[in-house]
């Protein structure tokens, strides 16, 4: 089977094969786009190309926050609350990288029992391999996949490693963090960069404490106001023609607020739609994903280089001997590549 074949056969089952046909298409192609082999990012990109016109039509949902705080629990409870709607979700989660064997820990699949089994969910581990900001480098394009398969709520699942996982804010529509009661006080809150980034803000555990729960609740609340009106300009609580930041208290483990939370989803989709946020938003992340991919190839071909091969790991060690400093030795290495 030539690569054009092979593509074309992905095409076909992804777009329009039965359902398990599909999900062993969906799972080989976006195994596929993984890969770093030369042949096999060749096939992707002719892949991505023909699923492009396929894809736009599902609402992408990023879902972030520290460990502990039940992402997983909370997306089981959501996804299955969503299906029960009418919708088909497909769930991207991130895990942690094996050290062993640099392959994904399994371990939010492993929570999600009860949707990772249903026929219209789509669950999808991948090893964060690395990458800052909590996401996998191909997540991306794995949203494309499950778009073009027909899943019209695709939901991004992040490491949860701290301030610096705010990536998945850049891919989706709407970026939403979990926190917990009892997490510090309003100055806690305020100085999380991450916070900034948030469309909604989401108390998961509320039922522990609900006193607790409360007075976060009033905290965070305060705390966007306070950013909205000096920080963020999308997030200015004079425009109401814009979104602004709510602030809910849910307990996924005993599916409580689930449909309060899809309420509040649905309402700022109605309000970016209507001003056209949403739209520029994607177009923002298409130019910027452009570039990171860029950058990347870049820096693998950088690598690549004979001449940088060569050099690089005598100019290294040099640098760890304190015997060249460092500013000299990268552009050393940049004329190299020139």
């Amino acid at each position: 089977m030539t690569d054009s074949t092979k593509v074309e056969a992905y095409l076909d089952s992804i777009v329009s094969g039965g359902a398990m046909v599909q999900r062993r298409a969906m799972a080989k192609a976006i195994t596929l786009l993984e890969s770093t082999r030369a042949d096999h990012r060749a096939q992707g990109d002719e892949l991505l190309t023909a699923l492009l016109p396929h894809t736009g039509r599902s609402f992408r949902l990023g879902i972030s926050g520290v460990p502990g705080v039940g992402k997983s629990t909370f997306i089981e409870a959501l996804g299955l609350y969503l299906i029960g709607q009418g919708h088909r979700v497909a769930v991207l989660t991130i895990d942690p990288s094996s050290t062993v064997s640099g392959g994904s820990i399994l371990g939010d699949k492993t929570r999600m029992e009860h949707l990772s089994v249903h026929e219209q969910a789509y669950i999808r581990p991948s090893p964060s391999s690395g990458t800052l900001g909590g996401v996998a480098e191909k997540t991306r394009e794995a949203m494309l996949v499950c778009e073009a398969a027909g899943y019209d709520i695709v939901m991004v699942e992040t490491v949860g490693v701290g301030q610096s996982e705010t990536a998945v804010a850049n891919m989706t529509d709407m970026f939403c963090l979990l926190q917990l009661p009892n997490a510090g006080d309003d100055l806690q809150a305020i100085k999380k960069g991450v916070m900034e980034l948030a469309d909604l803000v989401v108390i998961n555990k509320a039922d522990i404490d609900p006193d607790a729960a409360t007075r976060a609740r009033a905290q965070i609340t305060s705390s966007l106001r306070l950013l909205g009106l000096h920080g963020h300009p999308e997030h200015a609580h004079h425009d109401q023609n814009i979104w602004h930041p709510q602030v809910i208290q849910i307990s996924a483990l005993h599916n409580q607020g689930v449909d309060c939370f899809w309420a509040e989803v649905s309402r700022f989709r109605t309000v970016q739609t209507a001003n056209g946020r949403l739209a520029a938003r994607r177009q923002h992340q298409a130019g910027a994903w452009m570039w990171e991919r860029i950058d990347a190839g870049l820096k693998q071909r950088f690598r690549e280089h004979p001449q940088i091969r060569a050099r690089l790991d005598d100019t290294t060690r040099q640098v760890l001997a304190g015997e060249l400093p460092a500013s000299t030795a990268a552009r050393r290495l940049l004329d190299l590549f020139d």
